[in-house]
């Protein structure tokens, strides 16, 4: 197990990420939800990254509440990413230890986090699948 204290984010991310634009309708990110299966797309504009897009967040524009009067289905689906997006996240940097990147998912309950460079570019995608498979394959190293 030692050998996974060395491990990064860099070296065990997803560096081919689905990204989405902050004016997609929900129609669109809908679509997107389905064919790819994905829970969370970062939202990236010029080249950098400005938010997340979950599922959540989807769902979200069908929230009732009292003060919320419900509009129709298609005015809703044409609501943009930068109307539900979260625009304050958690990423790591390629050299985040994965030790640390798993302390994060499992503090806030994370799926997965975007890898991001110092001028907010993304590199890549870490998700927990990512990091089981690194601790797997570390439990077999050391038997």
């Amino acid at each position: 197990m030692y050998q996974f204290l060395e491990q990064t984010a860099g070296d065990n991310m997803t560096s081919t990420v689905q990204t989405v634009t902050s004016g997609l309708t929900m129609r669109e990110l809908g679509k997107l939800f389905e064919r790819d299966n994905f829970n969370t797309y970062p939202v990236q504009e010029n080249g950098h990254v400005v938010g997340l897009v979950s599922k959540f967040d989807l769902l979200t524009c069908f929230a009732f509440t009292p003060d919320h009067m419900v509009p129709h289905y298609d005015e809703l689906m044409q609501r943009t990413v930068a109307d539900v997006m979260t625009t304050e996240f958690i990423y790591v940097g390629k050299d985040t230890k994965l030790t640390r990147v798993l302390q994060l998912m499992v503090d806030h309950r994370i799926r997965s986090m975007p890898v991001i460079e110092a001028d907010r570019r993304l590199s890549g995608i870490i998700s927990r699948e990512d990091v089981m498979r690194v601790l797997a394959r570390c439990a077999l190293v050391s038997d």
